[in-house]
């Protein structure tokens, strides 16, 4: 097997980023990007097997880490007492949120390509797999803490699936937006504080 040049990989992955940047996974031309890292579309297949082998080389360990991060967090909260959820719901929530924003923004070009350019690609769907993660522990926190307004049907499995929809997509808007990360911390703590006054009429619609 021929020795494959130092350096390749690693340059093919910082062009593939800035074409899938500026086209979209779609669109990207292959032949682009072994020409922007002076190597061959040959030895691109040898190392990423096609151009969603590349798209996956760049997208997947970020993904990976963040949906790891994100049931973490989700889990570590679901092990307090009851007393502990009521209490603490909200900060804990604010304060991990910063942690995830923070590592959004250590890694803020690969989110870009997955809100706008991993479109053809299973990486299309991210934001609906953190919706689904969120969702599952909505419901154990209703049930934690005795919810009955989705079992009554005043509030409909349909509606929280809205709106979680909405709070990550609000989210996410400080990347569409390209935001510096001090603004997407202010950004993100307002959002913050609007949803939880949302969810109180989930959590507790007769209030």
């Amino acid at each position: 097997m021929a020795k494959q040049k130092a350096g390749v990989y690693d340059k093919v992955l910082e062009c593939a980023k800035e074409e899938f940047l500026s086209k979209g996974f779609l669109d990207a031309s292959l032949r682009t990007i072994a020409q922007a890292a002076d190597t061959s579309t040959g030895s691109i297949y040898t190392r990423f097997g096609d151009k969603e082998g590349l798209f996956r080389a760049i997208a997947e360990p970020v993904v990976d880490q963040f949906k790891s991060m994100f049931r973490r967090v989700q889990e570590d909260f679901h092990q307090l007492s009851e007393e502990e959820q009521r209490a603490d719901m909200g900060q804990y929530t604010a304060r991990h949120q910063e942690e995830m924003l923070d590592y959004i923004y250590d890694h803020f070009d690969v989110f870009r390509l997955l809100l706008d350019g991993a479109h053809g690609t299973r990486f299309s769907c991210f934001l609906d797999e953190l919706v689904d993660i969120e969702v599952e522990y909505t419901y154990k926190y209703m049930e934690v803490i005795g919810c009955e307004s989705v079992k009554s049907g005043l509030v409909t499995e349909e509606f929280i699936h809205i709106i979680v929809t909405a709070y990550f997509n609000g989210m996410f808007e400080v990347v569409r937006h390209n935001m510096d990360r001090a603004a997407a911390h202010r950004y993100v703590k307002m959002l913050n504080r609007y949803h939880m006054a949302g969810f109180s009429t989930v959590f507790d619609p007769q209030s």
